[in-house]
């Protein structure tokens, strides 16, 4: 059982009649995350590059006099190589109070998800390191893989959060 403050889910958890997720694409690949940690949509614009940052960091943009940084999920999880177009979107993320930005491929939709629509996800030994996917979401033949976002943006190899916990 999993702990719930101002009834939203926390840690990840699935509870509940169905929790939202916003899917995009990666490749051949649709993804899904908490619809909660997104704070807005926007296109894909220039980014400033930041010298010796790691290569999935794109950069960093001025988002309304705050400078939020940029990371490329295509880059971060080798999916070859991005192609930037008008679909191209950066997705900007809320997460524990910091900003930050996330290129995908494109945006589809907004997806409710009740619990028995999300399977554990399986162990893979791929580049996308299981421990950052809460499951896979299923709704009718279309698939999602689901992304805990916190988890992800606040792991060490991100280098985004280190200060978080202090």
């Amino acid at each position: 059982m999993s702990t719930v403050q101002n009834n939203k889910p926390i840690d990840g958890a699935i509870e509940g009649a169905g929790n939202e997720f916003l899917a995009f694409t990666l490749g051949s690949e649709e993804y899904g995350i908490d619809i909660l940690k997104v704070q807005e949509i926007r296109g894909y614009e220039a980014v400033t590059r930041i010298a010796n940052a790691p290569e999935f960091i794109k950069g960093v943009i001025n988002l309304r006099g705050i400078i939020i940084p940029v990371v490329d999920m295509r880059i971060k999880f080798n999916l070859g190589t991005p192609v930037y177009d008008q679909f191209t979107v950066v997705i900007i993320l809320n997460i524990g109070g910091r900003i930050m930005g996330m290129v995908v491929d494109s945006v589809s939709d907004v997806t409710t998800l009740t619990p028995d629509q999300i399977k554990p996800a399986p162990e893979m030994g791929t580049a996308f390191n299981s421990d950052y996917m809460i499951g896979l979401g299923t709704v009718d033949e279309r698939m999602l893989i689901l992304v805990d976002i916190d988890k992800l943006m606040s792991s060490s190899e991100m280098g985004l959060m280190d200060k978080l916990a202090a």
